[in-house]
């Protein structure tokens, strides 16, 4: 061979190149099939209210929630949770058809429960409207 002659022996041998196009191959539809499943396009701008927002629970009406989820709300707590289904236990047997919270500071009938704590509440609850006038006291 003359020494003009370009290099023969190539960087990658026939069976090497065809493995490395099966593999790149292999990845290339992996990764498209990966963007077609999941693909995610964010608006701009992003809408005012989310497509699911009334689905979820932002805010809880004592009247009606669990102990659970009011021990849920941050520094609450289980026992004032408690105390507070037990006075809305205590008013239903009593008035029936009046709600036993119109507002937060309904709560501080509550054992336990004092300004801080309503403060702390308020953005946290929704209170129902009555539908009739209750009378003060349990």
């Amino acid at each position: 061979m003359p020494d003009d002659a370009p290099d023969s022996d190539p960087l990658w041998t026939a069976p090497q190149r065809r493995a490395l196009i099966v593999l790149l191959s292999l990845l290339f539809l992996f990764l498209t099939g990966r963007y077609a499943c999941n693909r995610a396009f964010i608006d701009d701008p992003q809408p005012d209210v989310p497509a699911r927002a009334d689905e979820l629970a932002d805010k809880l009406d004592p009247n009606t929630a669990d102990w659970r989820e009011l021990a849920a709300i941050p520094n609450l707590g289980e026992k004032k949770a408690q105390a507070i289904i037990a006075f809305r236990e205590k008013w239903h047997v009593q008035h029936p058809l009046d709600p036993a919270f119109r507002g937060p500071e309904d709560l501080r009938q509550v054992k336990g429960i004092g300004v801080a704590t309503v403060a702390n509440l308020k953005t946290y609850l929704i209170f129902q409207q009555p539908t009739t006038r209750r009378s003060s006291g349990p």
